[in-house]
This record gives structure tokens, sequence and C-alpha cells, in this order.
């Protein structure tokens, strides 16, 4: 089986990178609650992904292939284990008034504020400096140029990773596809993400008033059962205007 590992953050600390950070986010689909998104550093000298799947019972992986127990096993470690680690999140209101593509991005910089943050007062070192993302980049990142064209194809790439390594261009940024697959620094971005998202959701629906939509169990996505409770009993202050519009527009 294969596991996320360090093979480009390998590349970008072979070029001077010492902080490379994934970051990575969740709850970008669901009908209710924030959208999180988690950040982590790992040390270039770390050897943690020989672990896989056996030491001290931790797992790295995308955050979705993963039990609950798995998650909260690899979170405690990874906060342990990382060099620094960021939670960053944008609320429903902000969703609502921002959209969802600049909300996530809104949560992107908290998360990484928040990792800069451990660093200076945990090692007095300088901040991220470069950043490994799933899937799409971050334009206007103060510190993180996006640049252009920053990877080209190589053939003796690591089988898996499609090929790519870094190139010499100005970005401090790299998108890869299905990163939480690839990179264990992203995939463990999904975990600490996913954990701190699915403990939120759960104490929401402790409200007795909110019991009933089951966030518990949902975490907010749109499950038959969430949806049922909409159309029953309606919408609350926690979920998103839009994409419930969406789903009842659906019904008409």
């Amino acid at each position: 089986m294969s596991y996320p590992d360090f093979f480009f953050e390998k590349k970008l600390w072979k070029k001077g990178h010492k902080l490379v950070a994934g970051a990575d986010e969740v709850g970008r689909g669901c009908f209710a609650g924030p959208v999180v998104v988690g950040c982590v550093v790992f040390p270039p000298t770390f050897k943690g992904e020989n672990l896989q799947g056996t030491r001290q019972g931790v797992k790295i992986d995308d955050s979705k292939k993963l039990t609950a127990r798995q998650r909260e096993i690899a979170d405690k470690w990874i906060r342990r284990n990382s060099v620094t680690w960021g939670i960053g999140e944008a609320s429903v209101p902000e969703i609502n008034m921002l959209g969802m593509t600049r909300a996530t991005s809104v949560a992107f910089r908290r998360a990484i504020i928040d990792a800069n943050g451990r660093l200076k007062s945990k090692y007095k070192i300088r901040s991220i400096d470069f950043l490994l993302l799933d899937a799409f980049y971050l334009p206007f990142m103060r510190g993180f140029p996006v640049g252009r064209r920053n990877i080209k194809t190589c053939k003796n790439a690591k089988k898996g990773n499609s090929g790519h390594l870094i190139s010499r261009s100005r970005s401090r940024q790299l998108a890869l596809i299905d990163g939480d697959e690839k990179s264990f620094s992203i995939a463990s971005a999904s975990i600490i993400a996913k954990v701190y998202r699915d403990k939120l959701m759960e104490k929401i629906s402790e409200e007795r008033n909110l019991r009933k939509y089951k966030f518990d169990r949902n975490k907010g996505y749109g499950t038959k059962e969430h949806r049922q409770a909409i159309l029953k009993y309606g919408i609350t202050r926690f979920h998103r205007e839009r994409f419930v519009q969406t789903f009842l527009n659906k019904l008409i």
C-alpha cells in the first residue's frame, strides 16, 4: 500500500527551504459549520514516514481514508512531532458573506498565522518559507508568491507523484493534485483540521435546539438525514445559506 511521503518536501529542503508547510482544508462541501484549514511543518531531518501503520499505531494518510480513532491517534502524534502546526477557520457568517472561495483563503491565512505564531513563541525562529497545497494555489498570500509555472517533468521522479519536481521559479507555493495522498505534510494538515472540525461540530450538536440536525453524526454534510431535518425544521445560524438554497432549488 502506498502512503504519503516526503518526496516533494525533500526536493524543497534541498533547495534551501527549511520550513516547508503542508496545508489543507476540510468541510468545504458541507451544508453547515465552518471551513477549517490545518497547517503542519516537519523538520528536514524527519523520518516519520517510516512509521506508517506500524510504530505507535500511527497512520498518516488522506484524512478521509482514516477512521475517527486513527485520526485521533495521528492528530496527537502530529502535534507532538512537528516543528509547528496551526489551525484556521472561516465562520459560517464569513462563508455566507464572502463566498466559499474567499472564505477558504481566509482560513488558510489564519492557519499559517497560527503556525507562525507557535514558531516564534517556541523557537524564536523565522516564518514558514514555502507552502505545499492540495490542488489549488492561494493568490495574494503575502510572502508566498504563486509565480509562474513552478514544476517540471522528470523522467526519474518517484512513481505516483505525477513525475513532477520543483523548478527554479520564484514561487513559494506548490499545488499538488491529490496532495493529501502524496505529501506527508499535507496529509498531516488534513488530519488535524478534520479532528478539530469534527470536535467542533460535535460540540455544536449538544445545543438542545440543534440536536435534531445530528451534527455529531453528519458533521454538517448534506446527508439524507440532514436534508430531511432542513426540510422539516428549516435552517439555523450554523447553516450556509447558499449551499442550502442550492439544495432547495433542486426540489422545485
